[in-house]
C-alpha cells in the first residue's frame, strides 16, 4: 500500500472539540501528576514508611479492578461526556479533600479514604475518556489523534512532578499543590461542557436501555476473545510492563550502581517521558504506519533489549540513552494500541473493552513494580532488570507465534484477514501470469 503523498500532521488538532479535550486532559493530567507526587511526599514525611507509600497504589487500584466490568458498561450505555464530567468531579472533590487534610494535618485514614474515592473516580473516568475521542474525530484522524494524546500525557508526566516538587519546596507544604490539582480538574470540566459530542446510534437506542446483566457486563471479554489483534496488542503491553520494570529500581541504580546521586536520579526518571514525548510528536508528523503489526512486535522486542542494556550498563550516559529509548518505544506501542482500540472496536463496545484494558494496564504497572522489587531483593537489581528484559523478548516471540493476525496487520484501519486474502489473491495472480 503506497504512503499518501501528503500527510497532515495536525489533522486531529483541526477539530475544535478534540482541541478542547486535549487541552483539558493536559491541564487535568498536570494536576494529577502534581497530586501523586505531593501524596507520596506528605505520607513519607509523616510516616517514614515504605508500606505507607505502597498502600497509595493499592487503595487506588482496587476500585479499578473491582468495578471494571460495571464502569465499562456505564461508558457504553450512557453519555460519555456526562460520565467523564461526573468522574472528574469526584477527582476534584478528592483533591480538595486532600488540601483540607494537609492544611489541618488530618488523619492518615482520611487521606487513604480520599485516595479510595480517587480510585473510584478513575475507574469510571478511564473507559469513558478513552472512548470519547471516537465521538469527536473521524476514523481517518484516529491514529493522529492518539499520537497527540500520547504527547500531551507524557508532557504532563515530565512537567507535573517537577512543578509539584518545586511548589512543595518553596511553600513548605502540600496543601496548595492539592488545591491546584483540583483547579486543573475543574478547568477540564468547564472545557468538557463546551464539547459538541456527536450523539451516535449508541445513545437513545434499545441497547442503551438494556438492563445490566452478567451477560452484558461480560460482553467486553467475549469481544476481546473474538478479536485477536486487539487482544494480542493488550497482552504485549501487559507483559512488557510486567517484566520490563526497570524504572521501579531507578533509585538503586542511581545511588549504588551508577553513583550519580539524587540529581542523576532526577535525570533518569525524566528520560523515559522525554523520549516518549519526542517520539509521539514524530509519529504525529509522519504518515500512518504501513506495517503496524510487525512494528508493534519490533518495538516491544526493542523495549526488552533496551531494558537488558540498561541493566548491564555502568555508564550514566548509556543508561540515560536506554531509558530515553524505553520511553520512545513505549510511546509507539501506546499509539498503536490506542488506535486499535478506536478503529477495531464498535462504538457500543468501546467502554467495556477500554475498562478491561484499564485493568490490564493498571495491574501490570502495580504488579510490575512489585515483581521488580521482589526479584531485585532475591537476585539483585542487575539480574532483576536483565532477566525482565529477556522475558519481554520471549513474550514477543510467543505472541508473534500465537497470534499470526498481528504479524499480518498492516495499517491500523485494516482487517488482517482481508490483508491475508489480498496477499493470497496477488500470489495466485502472479502464478497465473507466470
Amino acid at each position: 500500500m503506497a504512503v499518501p503523498a501528503s500527510h497532515d500532521p495536525y489533522l486531529a488538532l483541526r477539530y475544535r472539540d478534540y482541541r478542547l479535550l486535549l487541552t483539558g486532559s493536559f491541564i487535568a493530567s498536570l494536576g494529577g501528576q502534581m497530586l501523586v507526587l505531593a501524596v507520596g511526599w506528605e505520607l513519607y514525611e509523616r510516616t517514614s514508611s515504605a508500606l505507607a507509600l505502597g498502600l497509595v497504589g493499592l487503595v487506588q487500584i482496587l476500585p479499578i479492578l473491582l468495578l471494571a466490568l460495571f464502569t465499562g458498561h456505564v461508558a457504553d450505555r450512557y453519555d460519555r461526556k456526562t460520565v467523564v464530567i461526573l468522574s472528574q468531579s469526584a477527582l476534584v472533590a478528592t483533591a480538595l479533600g486532600l488540601s483540607f487534610l494537609a492544611f489541618r494535618h488530618g488523619s492518615l485514614v482520611a487521606i487513604y479514604a480520599c485516595l479510595l474515592l480517587r480510585g473510584v473516580g478513575s475507574a469510571f473516568n478511564g473507559p469513558a475518556a478513552n472512548a470519547l475521542p471516537a465521538e469527536l474525530l473521524p476514523e481517518r484522524a484516529f491514529e493522529n489523534g492518539a499520537s497527540w494524546r500520547s504527547s500531551i500525557g507524557q508532557l504532563a508526566a515530565v512537567v507535573g512532578p517537577a512543578l509539584g516538587g518545586t511548589l512543595i519546596a518553596v511553600l513548605g507544604g502540600t496543601a496548595l499543590v492539592y488545591l491546584l490539582a483540583g483547579l486543573g480538574g475543574t478547568t477540564f470540566i468547564v472545557l468538557l461542557l463546551f464539547l459538541r459530542v456527536e450523539r451516535r446510534a449508541r445513545v437513545g437506542t434499545a441497547a442503551r436501555r438494556e438492563p445490566v446483566t452478567l451477560r452484558s457486563l461480560g460482553e467486553g471479554i467475549g469481544f476481546l476473545r473474538r478479536t485477536p489483534v486487539v487482544l494480542s496488542a493488550i497482552t504485549l503491553d501487559l507483559f512488557a510492563v510486567l517484566f520490563g520494570g526497570a524504572t521501579t529500581l531507578l533509585p538503586i541504580f542511581a545511588r549504588d550502581i551508577l553513583g550519580v546521586g539524587p540529581i542523576g536520579l532526577g535525570w533518569l526518571q525524566a528520560a523515559p517521558s522525554v523520549g516518549a514525548v519526542i517520539v509521539a510528536l514524530a509519529l504525529a508528523h509522519r504518515p500512518p504506519l504501513q506495517r503496524a503489526g510487525p512494528t508493534l512486535l519490533l518495538v516491544v522486542a526493542g523495549f526488552g533489549a533496551a531494558t537488558v542494556i540498561f541493566g548491564l550498563s555502568r555508564s550514566f550516559e548509556l543508561s540515560l540513552a536506554m531509558l530515553f529509548a524505553l520511553g520512545g518505544l513505549d510511546s509507539v506501542s501506546m499509539v498503536i494500541r490506542d488506535t486499535l482500540m478506536l478503529t477495531r472496536i464498535p462504538d457500543e463496545m468501546r467502554g467495556r473493552v477500554a475498562a478491561i484494558e484499564g485493568v490490564f494496564v493498571s495491574s501490570s504497572n502495580q504488579l510490575g513494580g512489585f515483581e521488580s522489587g521482589l526479584t531485585a531483593q532475591i537476585f539483585g537489581p542487575v539480574l532483576s532488570v536483565v532477566g525482565g528484559g529477556f522475558a519481554t523478548i520471549a513474550v514477543v516471540a510467543v505472541v508473534a507465534s500465537a497470534w499470526p493476525e498481528l504479524r499480518r496487520l498492516r495499517t491500523l484501519r485494516e482487517d488482517p484477514e482481508v490483508a491475508r486474502e489480498d496477499d493470497g489473491a496477488r500470489s495466485t495472480l502472479s502464478l497465473g501470469e507466470a
